[in-house]
């Protein structure tokens, strides 16, 4: 392994929830000779999961962009020179065995790319949000607009900045102040979330969250649905359970939008909702298309997620026999070799064994693929201290922990299930906590005017 420069290399791709604690492991234990180099297209870390709340409640959007004070930043030309822990804001374009192609972020062709080979690499960079909360989406094509905006009211270009987040961030507020009514897509977290987020900062509009499931949060206890389904209906929101959306309802709508008729949406069923904001929070697509470039063979073809070993180490899985090919062999071990062995794949990218898509799942997966990855950098360089700080062991297998959750139903009431507890708090308070997460990236004691940074 090398790389172009002398230093050599650990590339932690995304500085979300996963990255940025992977590169903090790194920084931290990477013996002398190696860097990190964090990229991520955000000039800030975006604490997304306080995006639906800053999207509807005024006021506080600048506390969801979390300055990367851990790594200093570089431009794109200094990072092949450079022999320090960095951190650079560029688009990850391609991804080879060992090495990356890097493009800054700025409209098409104004810039070469550059390349960065590694020796090893952490791949965080998640999967693509629900349209209402991703401030990229107009990055990627729809086929059906996934907002009916009110008019005169459009989501501006976004190109990573936190001047540009908050901006995006008030014209969506915009957008929900100027509606009458509001239909939310998706029984999960973030519908539950932005329906009771609405209802509860306006209570005269019109608010109806639709689930195609017959319960809400299917992934967790039933009593997460009761609890959730009772906080809904205390804020008069009308959950139609059940049922679908009927997209050829919406291309109706769009061809009627100058139209000062109310603005109906049919469900499969055909039964119709008023909306003039329709939020769509049925899921995110894993962010895999680089590894699918570089190999599709690494990616589940039915899930779009990235096959790893429980180490973390990006896989291909061996082809799935055919029927007659069964016999006697009944070996259920799981393999432990790869041909990416420099390669882990962390968070919502990831098939890792059934675990839930959350930031703290990513922030673990994390820790184990950077403690692997210096334990096979002291391994290979046989250096002494290995065995002091227990680098010298088995590489780390990953396994997930109980399904853990926590979802806001209005501004102070919330429900959530830790370790097979369900419960419920009343103590919440309008920015989320901001500075608690401020806190976890370093900034402990943050004031109010510190959080403009």
């Amino acid at each position: 392994m090398h790389t172009k420069s002398h230093t050599k290399t650990v590339v932690v791709l995304g500085g979300s929830y996963g990255g940025s604690r992977a590169a903090q492991i790194l920084a931290e234990g990477l013996p002398q000779g190696w860097r990190v180099v964090l990229v991520d297209r955000n000039s800030h870390l975006n604490h997304v999961y306080n995006f639906s709340r800053y999207a509807v409640l005024a006021g506080h959007e600048h506390k969801a962009f979390i300055p990367y004070n851990n790594l200093p930043s570089s431009s794109l030309p200094d990072i092949p020179s450079s022999s320090s822990h960095v951190r650079v804001q560029a688009t990850i374009t391609s991804i080879d065995k060992h090495c990356i192609t890097l493009s800054p972020n700025l409209p098409d062709h104004e810039q070469q790319q550059s390349s960065l080979d590694f020796n090893y690499a952490i791949y965080a960079l998640g999967s693509h949000l629900p349209s209402p909360i991703d401030l990229w989406s107009h990055k990627r094509e729809c086929g059906v607009k996934p907002s009916l905006e009110p008019p005169g009211l459009g989501i501006s270009t976004y190109g990573g900045t936190k001047s540009e987040g908050i901006s995006s961030l008030r014209e969506r507020q915009k957008r929900v102040e100027a509606a009458t009514s509001v239909l939310v897509v998706g029984g999960g977290a973030l519908g539950i979330q932005f329906a009771s987020d609405i209802a509860a900062v306006y209570p005269q509009k019109r608010v109806t969250l639709l689930h195609s499931r017959h319960r809400l949060l299917p992934k967790f206890d039933d009593t997460m649905h009761e609890e959730a389904l009772q906080g809904l209906q205390e804020l008069n929101v009308r959950v139609v359970l059940g049922e679908r959306l009927d997209f050829e309802s919406l291309r109706h709508i769009s061809a009627t939008k100058g139209s000062s008729e109310p603005r109906i949406v049919r469900t499969l069923s055909g039964q119709e909702i008023s909306a003039d904001l329709l939020l769509l929070c049925t899921g995110q697509i894993p962010n895999t298309g680089l590894l699918r470039d570089m190999d599709p063979r690494t990616i589940v073809q039915e899930t779009g997620l990235a096959s790893v070993l429980r180490t973390m180490q990006l896989h291909v899985p061996p082809p799935t026999p055919e029927p007659h090919d069964f016999e006697a062999d009944t070996d259920d071990d799981p393999p432990h070799e790869t041909l990416y062995p420099n390669i882990f794949v962390v968070g919502d990218a990831a098939d890792a064994f059934d675990a839930i898509k959350a930031g703290h799942t990513a922030y673990y997966q994390a820790e184990v693929a950077a403690r692997n990855i210096l334990r096979l950098i002291y391994r290979d360089e046989k250096f002494g201290i290995a065995v002091e700080n227990g680098l010298d062991s088995e590489l780390e297998e990953y396994a997930p922990g109980p399904p853990a959750i926590k979802v806001t139903l209005g501004l102070t009431k919330l429900v959530y299930e830790v370790d097979g507890v369900v419960g419920t708090k009343d103590d919440g308070v309008e920015d989320l906590n901001a500075a608690v997460m401020w806190a976890a990236c370093g900034m402990r004691d943050v004031s109010e005017e510190d959080m403009f940074a």
